[in-house]
Formats: structure tokens, sequence, C-alpha cells
């Protein structure tokens, strides 16, 4: 009577929204302050006073009901006009406003890609770790099927030969992330170059385009000084996936974009079957309130200070435990290796201290662990005695 499929993602939550449903269950129990839930990317710090002048700003202006009204199916015109200026002045680019499509969060913004890229017998590859939610917007909501080449674990950048390995003439797409969910690793300009000559390379034999999905939820969560590519710049065949979730500490309102530059083949063709896979999903329009907030804040962040030294703190402590951990360049998540190979039986022994932590299989990274550092620095002092007694466990 349904369709089984649905049925099945419906019955069982995604392994990190069942952690956090859990443990705002013990919450209840024994009280928020006695659980550590690491498990979600929830920004723990607020969004800018800009967010709050624009929505005032809006509703002032424009009137209650113009305000929440429908825009156009791509988003309102100055919207995407003022999402075009805000990325010219900081990257060099010269994109417009059609040039965009306004999206309900990252996540709307690469089920619209796959929905219009994919064909009968599509394949998508994703490096790991990746996003587990890929999958299921592959495979369940495009009908292609998602293939996996892990990463070079000692660093988290891209391993070139399994990527070659992956890449097949049934390949449409490379999907990266960075800063990258989980690991919290930026590829550097050299991997990028890397990665867009071996795309033209095998683009030409195959005699076809094979398009970059860049997801940059956290494109402006980095350390140190550390400098993220704008991968438009280095490979034109590239559809950029963005939301203001992370940037803005705005993940509930779910605003965000996809970016059809012009030197990607046939671009209007591409930007249609953006519009088309929109359309054919069911998402009238990007929440209209909110894409007035993200123009009039475009360049903007919250104050993402705090997660440079929460991601200090936990990284030392961990290392300091006997943790193996890359160090994270950005995002908000730290990646270490669990201290048995069974990373769930790990994270299940981790919940006898109320340390809520994700294991790393379902990112394709087993033996590895996700925790999310964007709660408050108290939280990460607090759990670092439990750390140890967890750790002298082992």
């Amino acid at each position: 009577m349904f369709a089984k499929n649905m049925v099945e993602l419906g019955q069982k939550r995604s392994t990190i929204r069942e952690i956090f449903e859990y443990g705002k269950k013990r919450a209840a129990e024994i009280g928020a302050e006695n659980v550590y839930d690491f498990s979600i990317g929830n920004p723990s710090v607020p969004a800018p006073d800009c967010v709050r002048r624009a929505v005032i700003s809006v509703l002032d202006t424009e009137g209650p009901v113009s305000a929440h009204s429908y825009t156009s199916a791509q988003g309102d015109y100055g919207v995407r006009a003022a999402m075009a200026e805000d990325l010219n002045s900081r990257f060099g680019t010269h994109f417009h406003a059609d040039n965009f499509y306004m999206t309900v969060g990252a996540a709307a913004a690469l089920s619209c890609c796959f929905k219009a890229l994919s064909e009968p017998g599509d394949e998508f590859i994703a490096i790991a770790p990746f996003f587990p939610e890929y999958q299921c917007f592959v495979e369940k909501g495009a009908g292609a099927r998602l293939v996996v080449a892990e990463a070079d674990t000692a660093a988290f950048q891209i391993n070139f030969e399994r990527l070659e390995a992956a890449i097949t003439p049934h390949t449409k797409a490379v999907i990266i992330n960075s800063p990258n969910n989980p690991s919290g690793a930026v590829y550097s300009v050299k991997t990028i170059q890397t990665l867009a000559a071996l795309l033209t390379e095998k683009s030409a034999a195959f005699g076809r385009p094979i398009f970059l999905i860049s997801d940059e939820p956290y494109r402006e969560l980095v350390y140190g000084g550390v400098r993220v590519p704008f991968i438009t710049k280095y490979y034109k065949n590239t559809l950029v996936c963005y939301s203001y979730s992370k940037s803005l500490s705005l993940p509930g309102e779910r605003i965000g974009y996809v970016l059809v530059p012009d030197e990607l083949e046939d671009a209007k063709t591409a930007y249609a079957a953006i519009c088309g896979a929109g359309r054919s999903l069911g998402y009238v329009n990007a929440p209209s309130l909110f894409q007035r907030v993200a123009a009039a804040c475009a360049g903007q962040t919250a104050d993402l200070a705090v997660y440079e030294k929460n991601r200090d703190l936990l990284y030392e402590g961990l290392v300091s435990l006997g943790f193996s951990c890359v160090k994270p360049e950005g995002a908000f998540y730290i990646f270490p290796r669990s201290l048995e190979p069974d990373a769930s039986a790990f994270c299940l022994r981790a919940r006898k201290y109320d340390l809520l932590l994700v294991p790393g299989d379902d990112f394709g990274c087993p033996g590895h662990v996700r925790i999310s550092y964007c709660v408050p620095t108290s939280r990460i002092e607090q759990a670092l005695e439990l750390f140890k007694r967890l750790a002298q466990e082992y």
C-alpha cells in the first residue's frame, strides 16, 4: 500500500538524529546539565544582531502580508542579486542574480542538484568521510547510486588513487565537502587543483562533463588563517550548495542556495533542471522572510571565535588522553579514532558516562567517532573528566 523505501526511511532516523533524540529523552530523566550531547551540529552561539534587525526591518518595511508572501520559485530577485554581490566582493567572481536558486537549506540544495543531474545508471562519488544523508539524497531521492572513495585518513585530504579508481563512464558528479563534516579537514588549493585536473582529464576521455558538487555550509568556519579555495575559480563545471545554518547560526530557518555559474557547460539548461528539480520535489520557494534576512546579512557571521577555543580545548584534551586525532582546520567537529575497532561499541560504552558520540561507520569511516564541539565551552571542560574515565577503561 505504501512505498517500502519511504516507510523504512520514516521508521528509522539517521544515526545522528537517533542519538540526538536519545539525548533529549535522557535529559528529561536526569537533567540536561548531566548529559554531554556531542551528537548534532546545532550552533551554540546566537545569531548576530544583524538577523534581529533584519527581521524587524523586513516586517516594518514590507508589512506582515508581503513579508510572508510567495516569492518567485527560484527566490526573490533582489535577494539573489545580494547573494551575487556578496560573493563577488569577497572572492573576485562575476556572478549575477540568475546564477542563484534559493533553497530550504543545503539539504534541499543538494537534493535539487542530484535530482537535476540524475539519469538512469548514473553514479555520484562521495569522499569518505562524508555526511551520511548524501546516500539518502542520491539513492532514495534521485534514484542514482552513491559510490564511496576513501580519503587519506592521515590528513583527510583526497586520496586521488582511490578517487580515480572510482570514476567510471557512469560517474555524473563528485561531491566534496570542505570544511568537512565530520573531520574538520579543509581541502588545500593543491588538492582542489589536482581534483580539477583529474575531472578535466576524465571529462575529456568520456566526451561529457563530470560535475563537481561543492557542499559548503561551513565555508566561513575556519581557524588560524586557513584559506578555503572558492571552487568555481578552479573548475568550471561546479555547482555550489550553501546554507546560512552555520555561519549565521540559523539551522532551523532552513535557508540556502544552489549556485550555477555561467561557465558551467550548458549553464542555462542546468539552471532550468535545478528549477525543475525543486518543482518536482515540492519546493515552492525558500522561506520568504529569511530570504530577505539572509540578503541583509550576506557576508556577516555569528561570533564564531568560541569554536576555535573549543577545538583547541577538546583536541589537546583528547590527545593527552591517548586519542589519535587529526586537528580540525574548520567546521566544528573532531573525528578521533575510536579506542576500540568497533566504533559503535565504543559509543555505547561512552553512554555509561552520558557522553553522546556518533560512530564513524555511517560517515564511511569505521573506527572513528564524530564529536561535535558546537557546545558551550564549559560543557567541554566538564566532559574531559568523563572522557578520561572512558579512556581508562582501555
